[in-house]
């Protein structure tokens, strides 16, 4: 595998927010084909890959010298409506709309120690401790697994083993083989803790951090370095993931996203099966085995 620089970081340690605000709106306006715009299409006399930024400022309506500006990651002083109209000619998503909002007019947040780790409070974790017989944790800033019940250890292994550093999904996903076969999709699970990760980049550019971690996986894996590359980013919401557990074999899991309100950022994960379901019986029987059940699927990668 050939090693690549780490993108950009600006002198705080942070990424380069005029860096990634450039090739967001770069990567967004390539996909477009002018005939999906209603544009007429020159064929063989275009030269850049989808909408030229003469088109996209005209669908915008703005001129294309501010465009070309904002473009160039100078995005000081842009309204809201201009974003917004922006937004619409390049077919964001709510997610890509807010991640441009983020680029462009970035908020001032409270600076938080680097080195210190987040705080669940006392209530959260009574909570998932009562949730019976349901994988659930609570993830954090940079997709950190910062609390979880004793059932998201026996299904996806027993973090508490780890280092602090390394509870982290992006590392887990990148960095472990024993999660490319647990996830039945790895693929689509590999994609999904990129984008939640770019999401996270876009609110909080000057996380040195964040930057550290994305610098050390664009070096160490070139799955994460061309999906990184893509910019694309999307909510944490809700579906369903696949996993091969050790013991019980396949399990289908529907799993919910719930953001909480007390400021921190933090979100509850939720994994529960169809009711009736092979794979409510198989999580029963992991329930009933406990601990017995966590450290076996903590060591052994894979079902037979």
């Amino acid at each position: 595998m050939n090693e690549q620089p780490a993108p950009p970081v600006e002198p705080g340690g942070g990424l380069d927010r005029r860096a990634e605000l450039s090739e967001f709106l770069r990567t967004r306006r390539a996909r477009l084909k002018p005939e999906d715009v209603g544009l007429p299409d020159f064929g063989r006399h275009r030269r850049v890959p989808g909408l030229r930024r003469e088109e996209l400022a005209q669908l915008a309506g703005v001129s294309v010298a501010y465009y070309t500006r904002l473009e160039q990651g100078n995005g000081r002083n842009v309204s809201a409506e201009v974003l917004d109209s922006i937004a619409r000619a390049l077919r964001l998503s709510d997610a890509e709309h807010a991640h441009l909002t983020h680029l462009a007019r970035p908020k001032q947040h409270k600076k938080k120690s680097a080195g210190r780790p987040e705080q669940v409070r006392s209530g959260l974790r009574q909570l998932l401790d009562s949730i019976d017989g349901v994988p659930a944790y609570i993830s954090g800033r940079r997709a950190d697994i910062v609390a979880w019940n004793p059932m998201a250890a026996a299904v996806f292994g027993d973090w508490g083993e780890l280092p602090a550093a390394e509870r982290n999904w992006a590392r887990l996903v990148f960095l472990k083989p024993e999660y490319r076969e647990l996830f039945v999709e790895w693929d689509q699970k590999a994609y999904d803790v990129v984008s939640y990760l770019r999401m996270d980049a876009g609110c909080h550019p000057d996380d040195p951090r964040l930057s550290a971690l994305v610098g050390e996986l664009s070096v160490k894996s070139e799955e994460f370095r061309r999906l990184w590359a893509t910019h694309d980013v999307k909510e944490k919401s809700y579906g369903i993931k696949r996993v091969r557990h050790p013991l019980v074999g396949e399990l289908t899991l529907n799993f919910e996203t719930f953001a909480l309100t007390d400021g921190s950022e933090h979100h509850l994960v939720t994994y529960h099966p169809e009711p009736g379901s092979p794979s409510a019986e198989a999580l029963r029987l992991l329930a009933s085995w406990g601990a017995d059940a966590t450290r076996a699927g903590a060591s052994a990668p894979s079902a037979p």
